[in-house]
């Protein structure tokens, strides 16, 4: 009688638990639905913890391509930034798909599917969130990619179960013979049951740290499942692909519970998870069950890759959608075409009220202007636009015509003090890669180029950095080149459109309005920018002397 109420008070607990579990998890999906209607147009609200993304490479160095964004220029044109802007994603795998995306700039009009699926995601409100719904199940609270576990698990030297299943023979052979002889078999029962406890936490530990990596890859291939229900064209082709290979990665979920329990060695006083640990302990069957999934993974990478490749892809292509609404009409779809490079009202993502610049030109173009007018901030904003164009076909502007291009920059270099290199040194080895680059590609390519030169003398600089720009046209690439060298807007202005940013500097403030003008900067406000900053009267009267009697007579007095 005893037994039976303590069964039942187990069956209970156990039911109650589940009842409240699922009452939990509708409460956690209405929340976020709601959150997802109510933000929808919206810029991310996410901040970012110190290592929350080191994942993010993971997906991007697994799959590389002909051409792919450098670390240069991905630094130099803030990317991550972009990327934050734009990461509307619920799982790991659409943020490793969608930074991918941004650092695989396409060089054929290929966007027919990437078009169609964004646009839908951005227009079908109801189809988007229950997709979201599913992403939010994989989650993306992880610290390394799916793809680092991976190499992981080619580390495991020793997945065989010989051991295990001879033990339970052992075990197994132990039970007849307490009939036999009763104390016998007990004793070597105990002691078969001791010795395989002892194991089990020598194992235990060499297994635990991949534990991670499992859990990740469950909930990935559980979500094959979860698509299944959901009758949606625009999706039923890669809803098939999935199904397909999720077929040969179902032995890997089959009894995974004995492994993947989230209360595995950790029953918290839980009688039903107390009794399995003991059985586990006793039996190696979550190891057995580990060594197991293992030869499935290995045996199925592929499949695995593929399923992973299209949730990623079609998390990244909402997340596309979410980013183009929440600039609402100041979007376009840009188009692709040899010639010029044309945009009308560009604008910098990342910059709350930025003013808009348009240019057009079918060379490359020089920027002159005073400090802080805007120079930088121009040349990054058509960078990331470029790429934006290249990758998500989504660019900030009222129009967008240019060719496909392959993008560099060489722009906020830093010293090399691992390798040795000053500035000047990390800036010509900087160039010279987009000089590799022209040399060697069938492309056309675009590159941004900050204050070229900017490590050495005046005199040297400006004769190397004409020669380089010159080069440049000559190899047909088209550079932005941003300079304080006016000089340069003399010596190139064949080869290059000559434009200019200014600022009004008066007694006691400075004014820019950010916009772009055609020709060579008139004005110089370098030396009233230290009177407006509080520099003594004699230090700023006495420069601007030695500029102007340097400008009269070419010496310097």
């Amino acid at each position: 009688m005893e037994s039976i109420i303590f069964l039942s008070v187990l069956v209970g607990i156990s039911f109650i638990a589940y009842i409240l579990g699922i009452r939990d998890q509708k409460n956690s999906e209405r929340y976020l639905l709601n959150k997802l209607k109510k933000n929808f147009g919206e810029a991310p609200n996410r901040e970012y913890k110190a290592d929350e993304l080191d994942h993010l490479l993971g997906y991007f160095k697994a799959h590389k391509e002909e051409f792919q964004i450098d670390d240069t220029t991905w630094n130099d044109l803030n990317m991550d930034g972009v990327f934050a802007r734009m990461n509307y994603c619920l799982s790991a795998t659409g943020e490793e798909y969608l930074y991918y995306l941004l650092r695989s700039p396409k060089t054929e009009d290929d966007f027919e599917e990437l078009e169609k699926k964004v646009e839908y995601f951005r227009t079908h409100d109801e189809d988007r969130r229950k997709l979201q719904l599913i992403f939010s199940k994989i989650g993306r609270q992880i610290r390394y990619s799916i793809y680092d576990y991976i190499d992981y698990l080619d580390d495991v030297t020793n997945f065989s179960n010989r051991e295990h299943y001879l033990m339970l023979l052992i075990i197994a052979i132990t039970i007849p013979v307490c009939f036999i002889n009763f104390r016998i078999g007990f004793i070597a029962f105990l002691l078969a049951v001791a010795y395989n406890v002892v194991r089990y936490f020598k194992v235990k530990g060499d297994i635990d740290p991949y534990l991670a990596s499992y859990r990740y890859i469950m909930r990935v291939i559980n979500t094959v499942a979860y698509f299944e229900k959901f009758d949606m064209d625009i999706i039923s082709d890669d809803v098939a692909d999935m199904k397909e290979a999720g077929k040969k990665l179902s032995s890997i979920t089959k009894g995974s519970y004995i492994l993947m329990s989230p209360n595995r060695m950790n029953s918290s006083g839980n009688p039903a998870e107390l009794m399995l640990d003991y059985i586990r302990m006793a039996t190696h069957v979550d190891l057995i069950k580990f060594n197991q999934m293992y030869k499935q993974i290995m045996k199925n990478r592929d499949e695995l890759d593929k399923v992973i490749t299209i949730t990623g892809k079609i998390e990244s292509y909402i997340s596309i959608a979410c980013f183009r609404e929440s600039f609402k009409e100041f979007y376009c779809i840009p188009e692709f075409a040899d010639g010029s490079y044309e945009a009308k009202e560009l604008l910098h993502p990342l910059i709350e009220g930025a003013v808009t610049n348009s240019i057009s030109t079918d060379k490359g173009v020089l920027i002159t202007g005073s400090n802080a007018s805007g120079k930088s901030t121009f040349l990054k904003c058509c960078g990331i636009n470029s790429l934006l164009a290249q990758t998500t076909h989504t660019v900030l502007a009222k129009s967008y015509k240019a060719p496909l291009y392959l993008i560099y920059s060489s722009m906020a270099l830093n010293d090399d003090i691992f390798e040795g290199d000053s500035y000047y040194i990390v800036e010509i080895k900087s160039i010279k890669r987009i000089l590799d680059a022209a040399a060697n590609a069938h492309k056309k390519v675009l590159c941004f180029v900050d204050e070229v030169l900017r490590g050495t003398n005046t005199i040297e600089r400006i004769a190397a950095s004409t020669e380089i720009l010159k080069t440049f046209a000559v190899n047909d690439v088209t550079c932005f080149a941003a300079t304080h060298d006016i000089e340069l807007t003399t010596l190139l202005k064949n080869e290059f459109g000559i434009y200019h940013f200014e600022g009004n500097v008066t007694d006691n403030d400075v004014h820019f309005d950010y916009t772009i003008k055609e020709g060579p900067a008139t004005t110089r406000n370098a030396i009233k920018l230290l009177g407006v900053l509080g520099y003594d009267d004699k230090i700023v009267q006495n420069a601007q002397s030695l500029a102007d009697n340097f400008l009269a007579t070419g010496v310097w007095k």
